[in-house]
């Protein structure tokens, strides 16, 4: 079975989007996430829909957020993607004749429920802001390792 992986391409497209100084067109989203502008665009209008981002038209428009990142959760963007499946597993069938598939599809469809319910729980417990803020730590981490690899070759350069 193919994963749906629109969840993590929408945050991805919120965090830069929150990076950008200016709206960015689905052209430039397009391009960082390897796709047609016409999936961005119908990707982001459910969340434009729900009040999440905003859209404007010619010169200078593109996507911009209309919200603050600690304003939207992981549940927020989920559900505004339509609540597609969580799991990837599943009964066999729905509706078995077999008295043993009844029981095994009662306790497997109890245990996905709970499942589905805790993600979705921990989903609304992560706003954007606390994703931006991890992806500005390791911003920060991956100029720090440039900066000491740098300085490292300056040093070996000396070396010479």
């Amino acid at each position: 079975m193919r994963r749906d992986s629109r969840l993590s391409g929408v945050l991805h497209l919120l965090l830069h989007m929150a990076q950008a100084d200016a709206p960015l067109t689905s052209e430039v989203l397009a391009r960082s996430m390897d796709t047609n502008p016409v999936v961005i665009r119908r990707i982001l209008a459910g969340l434009r829909e729900r009040g999440y981002v905003a859209s404007g038209k010619g010169r200078g428009g593109g996507w911009t957020l209309a919200r603050d990142l600690s304003e939207i959760t992981l549940r927020d963007v989920y559900l505004a993607l339509g609540s597609p499946e969580l799991l990837a597993i599943g009964n066999r069938t729905d509706r078995p004749g077999c008295l043993v598939e009844q029981a095994v599809n009662a306790r497997l469809s109890k245990a996905f429920d709970e499942a589905e319910e805790r993600l979705l729980s921990a989903f609304g417990e992560v706003t954007l802001a606390t994703l931006n803020d991890e992806v500005g730590e390791r911003m920060a981490a991956w100029r720090r390792e440039r900066a000491s690899e740098t300085t490292k070759k300056k040093r070996a350069a000396k070396r010479r």
